[in-house]
């Protein structure tokens, strides 16, 4: 089974995420499947720290995440919490931050467009 991948979310060893170019503060992640060059497809594990924001940015594709541990808050106010699954569908826009830090799975269908 070589072309199988396992892989503990809580276990991974994170870099400093920079799928806009330049490197985010206070974000981090670790590339399950998830391939820009190849459309921005696949999966990934995000680790924000206490403070961390997301750039604004619109989804050219579908994005979803399972939240796995801690709170992340959308601009309306919205608390996404452990367990949530939360769906963006194409060309829906936001931002995120967190206050206490966060631990979240990916699942991109095309790359984001920062704002």
């Amino acid at each position: 089974m070589t072309k199988r991948k396992i892989t503990n979310p809580y276990d991974v060893e994170f870099i400093p995420f920079d799928n806009y170019g330049a490197v985010v503060p206070g974000m981090s992640w670790y590339k399950i499947s998830y391939n820009k060059e190849k459309g921005g497809q696949g999966t990934y594990v995000l680790k924000m720290e206490p403070g961390a924001r997301s750039l604004p940015h619109k989804h050219t594709g579908f994005e979803e995440f399972f939240m796995l541990d801690g709170e992340l808050i959308d601009p309306d106010g919205k608390i996404f919490k452990k367990g949530d699954f939360i769906s963006f569908e194409p060309e829906s826009e936001h931002s995120s931050h967190t206050i206490n830090g966060c631990l979240v799975l990916v699942f991109m269908r095309g790359i984001n467009q920062p704002l």
